[in-house]
C-alpha cells in the first residue's frame, strides 16, 4: 500500500482533480482493506480455536472409550472365572457395568455422548470460522487488485479503469461487509 501511495505522489498531477479524487479511492479502499484484514485474522483465530477444541474433545472421548473398554474386557475375564457366580466378583461386574454406563453417557459431566456432542458443535463452529476467514481473503484480493488499477489509472490516466477500480473496491467491500455481519 506505501508503494501506491507513492507511486500515485511521485506521478499525480496535484491540479488534476481526477488523480486526487483516485488518491481518495486508493486511500479508502487501503483502510477498507485494513479492516478486512483484521477481520480475515479474527477469524482464522476462532477457526483455529475450534480446531483446537474439537481435538481435545475428540481426544476426551477417546480416553474414555478406552476406559469403558478395559472396563468391558475386566467383565468379560470375571464372568469366565469358574468361581464367576461368587457375590465379591458379581459385585465388581456390576460395578465395572455401572463405570461404563458413566463413560458412555453420563449426565453430571462429560461422557462421550455428552463429548461427541459437543466436538460436532465445534466442528460446525470451526467450518462456519473457516468460511468466514475465506471469504474474507477473496474480499482482502479484490481490495488489493482494485488498489493496483486505481494507481495504474493514475500513472496511466485512464479513467475507465479508475471506474473498474471503484466497482470492483465497492463490491469487495460489501462482501467484507457481509461476511463482518455474518451474511455471507
Amino acid at each position: 500500500m506505501e508503494r501506491a501511495h507513492e507511486t500515485i505522489e511521485e506521478h499525480a498531477d496535484h491540479s488534476d482533480p481526477i488523480a486526487r479524487r483516485v488518491a481518495m479511492l486508493v486511500s479508502a479502499l487501503a483502510a477498507v482493506l485494513a479492516l478486512t484484514e483484521i477481520g480475515g485474522k479474527a477469524a482464522q483465530n476462532a477457526y483455529l480455536t475450534h480446531h483446537i477444541a474439537v481435538s481435545d474433545d475428540w481426544a476426551f472421548y477417546q480416553a474414555r472409550n478406552l476406559r469403558a473398554a478395559v472396563r468391558e474386557s475386566e467383565i468379560a475375564m470375571l464372568s469366565n472365572l469358574p468361581n464367576s457366580q461368587d457375590p465379591a466378583i458379581q459385585a465388581r461386574i456390576k460395578e465395572s457395568e455401572v463405570y461404563i454406563a458413566r463413560m458412555r453417557d453420563d449426565t453430571k459431566g462429560p461422557g462421550m455422548k455428552q463429548l461427541a456432542d459437543k466436538a460436532r458443535e465445534q466442528e460446525d463452529a470451526r467450518e462456519v470460522a473457516a468460511h468466514r476467514y475465506h471469504n474474507f481473503e477473496y474480499a482482502a484480493g479484490g481490495l488489493e487488485i482494485a488498489i493496483v488499477l486505481a494507481s495504474v489509472s493514475v500513472i496511466t490516466r485512464v479513467k475507465p479503469l479508475a471506474f473498474g477500480a471503484a466497482a470492483i473496491g465497492a463490491a469487495s467491500a460489501a462482501v467484507s461487509l457481509s461476511v463482518a455481519t455474518h451474511l455471507f
